[in-house]
């Protein structure tokens, strides 16, 4: 049995596991392992996969995911986004559907000083919700706009994928960022049209808010926006500018949250524990994954399936944009079954090589455009990982309520996608522009 074909085998017996709902994380891991020793020896898939898991966690270059992680959940506990939110809404209220457009702006300045779209989800349906309940929005418009704004916590950055894919791929962390910006805003915009326009449609769906005094915004601007920048500024500007590292932007960072919130008198020593607690777990369920799809990415590197898919895509009389296209709707479909941090380490070592080796796209707006891609799975049945803490935190909405009012945000995401592959300068002019 020649090494592509146990490769084949190994794709299939991941798929098999995952269907045994086994955790992704020990799928690759095990798949990995068990292909790599068919391959080579099984003490030599030891040694790989001790050799693998204990890089991981040691490593310095992925401690930077620890600190923008505690820098979001420091934010989130400490209530800096609930100014978020009442900024947004004292700007955005009076508009048709104003509260669920000022929820989008209030997730794309929140996910500026956060980078996980579940804790931005989580923040917003918490801060969002009952105002929009109080104005007798739909349900399904409310809660869908507040999974989909989640979005954006990973598309405008720090991002806890960007972070993985540039370390992944080799590729800087700081440019990918930088690349993050401008589609991220885009994606706020087109969010806040398709808002716009179901509720002037039928504007039972989203009644406009009271409108405030400029006084009142002014105030909300001194309370919110104004904390965000300067954080924002601090870390991922002072990435920008070359003056800290990664990890040590993220350092900066939280540390800059946690001196705001302990100055304000924002954070509770009850609540310090709990960002601990919650970083530590989602910092560990992050690195496992990692650990287990560099086992996978051995694995997959020995059987050639990577090489020898970029030889028969090379050998194809087809345009590269299509076969991006179709590489693209592969994502779409793995995406509504696998977590979007455990898709992007997954088919990374696989695609990457195709994309930007034979095909000849630039890394850094792949790696804009796979975060757009994959974000679209936290919205989509079944695994749908932000309607389901949208659910959590709203339990008497059934599931069917909030994926129906998704729809029209999966148009969105669609529409900034084809933007991005139309026009990659929009992804691209920034780290350039800087860098």
């Amino acid at each position: 049995m020649n090494e592509f074909l146990i490769g084949l085998i190994g794709i299939g017996a991941f798929f098999g596991l995952l269907i045994l709902r086994m955790p992704i994380a020990f799928a690759m891991a095990l798949v990995g392992f068990v292909g790599f020793g068919a391959l080579t020896s099984v003490p030599a898939a030891f040694g790989m996969a001790a050799k693998e898991i204990y890089n991981t966690f040691t490593s310095y270059s992925l401690s930077v995911i620890a600190m923008f992680v505690w820098m979001g959940f420091l934010a989130y506990y400490s209530g800096i986004g609930t100014s978020l939110y009442i900024f947004a809404y004292r700007l955005m209220g009076h508009l048709p559907g104003g509260l669920a457009i000022a929820t989008q702006a209030a997730c794309a300045i929140f996910g500026a000083i956060c980078g996980s779209n579940t804790a931005t989800a989580a923040t917003m349906a918490a801060i969002a919700m009952p105002e929009m309940d109080k104005y007798h929005y739909d349900r399904s418009l409310s809660t869908a706009s507040i999974a989909a704004g989640g979005v954006l916590g990973v598309m405008i950055p720090p991002s806890v994928i960007f972070i993985l894919y540039g370390t992944s791929t080799e590729q800087s962390v700081g440019a990918l960022f930088m690349a993050g910006i401008l589609p991220g805003i885009l994606l706020m915009f087109l969010y806040m049209g398709v808002i716009y326009v179901i509720t002037k449609r039928n504007p039972g769906l989203g009644p406009a808010g009271p409108k405030s005094g400029w006084k009142e915004r002014i105030g909300a601007l001194k309370g919110g926006l104004a904390e965000a920048l300067a954080i924002f500024l601090l870390s991922v500007g002072g990435l920008f500018a070359g003056w800290f590292t990664p990890t040590e932007a993220g350092a900066v960072g939280a540390g800059g949250v946690l001196l705001i919130s302990l100055l304000e008198r924002r954070i509770s020593w009850e609540n310090f524990k709990k960002s601990l607690m919650d970083t530590t777990r989602t910092t560990a369920m992050i690195m496992l994954v990692i650990a287990g799809a560099i086992i996978f990415g051995r694995f997959m590197a020995i059987s050639r399936v990577p090489f020898e898919l970029a030889n028969w895509v090379g050998g194809m009389a087809m345009p590269p944009f299509i076969v991006m296209g179709m590489i693209l709707i592969i994502y779409l479909i793995l995406g509504c079954f696998i977590d979007a941090l455990a898709l992007v380490m997954l088919t990374i070592p696989i695609f990457f090589p195709v994309v930007v080796g034979t095909l000849g796209y630039d890394p850094i707006w792949f790696g804009v455009v796979v975060v757009l891609v994959v974000a679209m799975g936290v919205i989509t049945p079944p695994v749908g990982m932000n309607v389901y803490v949208i659910k959590g935190i709203v339990t008497d909405v059934p599931l069917e309520t909030i994926f129906k009012g998704i729809w029209p945000f999966l148009f969105a995401i669609a529409v900034c996608l084809i933007i991005l592959l139309a026009f990659p300068s929009i992804a691209t002019f920034l780290p350039q522009l800087l860098m």
